[in-house]
């Protein structure tokens, strides 16, 4: 068992600023899987502009991580759920105030689970996304802490066939692409790393797997318009690799789209709900 730092929570970072201009907003989208076909995600004078995918909010986002105590040991810190809730759109550039905090730690016997918000602003005071981080540290829990809550069940309705399904091959280079965004955890390139951790190969960014979900909701039922996206909340219950094919498939509901994501041989995506307009 670690050590747990439960004064962390609670305790925000000084505003941090992220400036970022259109190559950083394409370079993600291409990280994502976005084509040359896809030209208002990757061409600055796209005839209808260029456009922000609502995820590109966590590559600022992942800069302003909080501190989480020391000793962290971080190969056993797992991603376990993601999600992203937008204010406004996404200027295609300019500066981003943050400041991320540990909302809370809870003991889940296990392992202890991280909760983390990063909330963006635009220069001008205008609140733009909070960005949520639900990461379960493996062996850590124990500690007598609160359990928190019981998450609530988002499954798809049992029989019913989904109301859009879009399918993406993930290139072999997908991984080395994506984490030019920011995102530099070798697990997801170094062979060594990988099997370090757990893996016979390099595994997909857990990130780049949500970005091309959230590339298939904004590309199928939106029809290509990012406004539209207003939360997205996803739990990532299997691993992804470089040369998989990814099926995004939504159900329709009141608020927008339960969300799953399947590879030809396993849920990656669970649990999750898109918000739309």
């Amino acid at each position: 068992m670690s050590n747990i730092d439960l004064s962390v929570i609670g305790k925000k970072t000084e505003p941090r600023i992220f400036e970022y201009t259109w190559k950083d907003v394409v370079l993600y989208a291409l990280g994502v899987g976005a084509t040359a076909e896809e030209l208002s995600y990757v061409y600055e004078n796209a005839a209808d502009g260029l456009k922000v995918l609502p995820s590109f909010c966590v590559v600022p986002a992942i800069r302003a991580f909080p501190d989480v105590g020391k000793n962290v040991d971080w190969s056993r810190m797992l991603h376990g759920e993601m999600t992203i809730c937008l204010a406004r759109p996404i200027p295609t550039e300019g500066k981003i105030i943050q400041v991320g905090e540990v909302t809370n730690i809870f003991d889940k016997g296990k392992g202890a689970v991280y909760h983390i918000q990063i909330t963006g602003q635009t220069e001008d005071g205008g609140h733009l996304y909070d960005v949520d981080w639900v990461i379960f540290y493996v062996g850590a829990g124990g500690f007598g802490g609160d359990p928190g809550p019981k998450a609530e069940p988002i499954d798809p309705p049992h029989g019913v066939v989904p109301d859009f399904s879009i399918s993406y091959k993930v290139a072999e280079n997908q991984a080395a692409l994506y984490r030019l965004s920011g995102d530099l955890n070798p697990l997801h390139l170094d062979p060594e790393a990988a099997k370090r951790g757990g893996f016979d190969k390099p595994i997909l960014h857990g990130l780049c797997t949500y970005g091309f979900a959230t590339r298939a909701i904004v590309n199928g039922p939106l029809q290509g318009d990012v406004n539209r996206l207003k939360e997205f909340k996803a739990r990532f219950s299997d691993p992804v690799y470089p040369g998989d094919t990814l099926t995004t498939r939504g159900w329709k509901i009141d608020q927008g789209y339960i969300i799953q994501v399947n590879t030809e041989s396993a849920v990656v995506i669970s649990n999750s709900m898109a918000i739309v307009d």
